[in-house]
């Protein structure tokens, strides 16, 4: 009889319950989220104030309608920025910004720790993902963020913009202002646009990650291990927010649109999106687009190498 040990092969495997390959970097999944959480936080504060400005103009002209009760107030960026300077000072250009501050935070780290958790469960047995993955993974991170994050904090930001439009506005500061939203709209009055925002982000991520993820698998030819410097992760991700732009600029308009203080002039999303078409033509879909072209590009490629940078670090002290 041979007395050499043998190994049992069990008739019934379950790679997913080893740890091996993918199946081990999914066991880690539950660190790798938490690492991707917190540097996604720090990634959401750092950049919102470097990028704000550009924000305000893009949501101002968006604002600035055709047709209703506001008057068109600004003939372009330029137009926009010279006049918010001069009646409310250099400053005037950073209203608001204590809002997304708030919701930025939260926003990125929702955003990345999903992310980095759909990512363990989907990659194959080298850590690479397969390019409908991509997608999916950026996808489910955004309705993620804009269930949780986003459309709240947005509702709330675009609102404090357009307050700040009236002759009297309303609002004396970031608590004040929730509370007379919820005063006057009940809390579903935080969660105005919410479809928007799904169809809005969950386009935005699926774009911007699939584009991301792709570049950099290119670069490194199938080994996710090789090192990408920070200068290339931020074309890439300059990229990929531009991708973004051109992909779902329509609904971030009308998701403003439902969102501002006019909100109630429309029964939903699609009423909406057929009243804009209907009052400003296909146009104003696109109202908005080089001032948001230009800060997404600097908004994703800061994101981006922020966040790589501080994975890179969080993964060489907390492994």
């Amino acid at each position: 009889m041979d007395s050499r040990n043998t190994s049992f092969k069990n008739p019934f495997p379950r790679p997913w319950l080893e740890n091996t390959g993918a199946a081990a970097a999914a066991a880690g999944g539950s660190s790798v989220g938490i690492k991707g959480i917190i540097a996604g936080g720090i990634t959401g504060g750092i950049e919102i104030c470097i990028t704000y400005p550009t924000e305000y103009v893009k949501t101002q002209l968006q604002l600035d309608e055709k047709a209703g009760t506001a008057a068109k107030q600004y003939s372009g960026i330029i137009d926009c920025v010279k006049k918010t300077v001069q009646r409310n000072g250099v400053f005037g250009l950073y209203r608001g910004l204590s809002v997304l501050i708030y919701g930025s935070i939260p926003k990125s780290a929702v955003r990345f720790g999903a992310f980095e958790s759909f990512k363990k469960l989907a990659v194959d047995d080298i850590g690479n993902l397969r390019p409908v993955d991509r997608m999916l993974c950026g996808l489910g991170a955004g309705v993620c963020e804009a269930i949780f994050a986003v459309t709240p904090m947005e509702t709330i930001k675009v609102k404090f913009i357009n307050d700040q439009r009236s002759p009297n506005p309303k609002f004396r500061g970031f608590f004040h202002g929730c509370s007379v939203i919820v005063k006057n709209e009940g809390f579903g009055g935080l969660y105005k646009g919410v479809t928007a925002t799904i169809l809005k982000q969950g386009s935005n991520q699926a774009i911007r990650f699939f584009v991301m993820e792709t570049c950099k698998d290119m670069y490194r030819g199938g080994d996710p291990k090789k090192p990408i410097p920070t200068v290339v992760t931020g074309a890439f991700g300059a990229f990929a927010g531009a991708c973004s732009v051109f992909g779902n600029t329509p609904v971030d308009v009308v998701k403003t649109r439902m969102q501002g203080l006019e909100a109630k002039k429309y029964k939903n999303t699609l009423d909406c999106a057929l009243k804009v078409f209907r009052n400003e033509g296909v146009a104003a879909f696109y109202k908005g687009t080089v001032p948001r072209l230009s800060r997404v590009c600097l908004d994703v490629a800061i994101t981006f190498m922020l966040y790589d940078s501080f994975m890179e670090v969080f993964n060489k002290i907390w492994p």
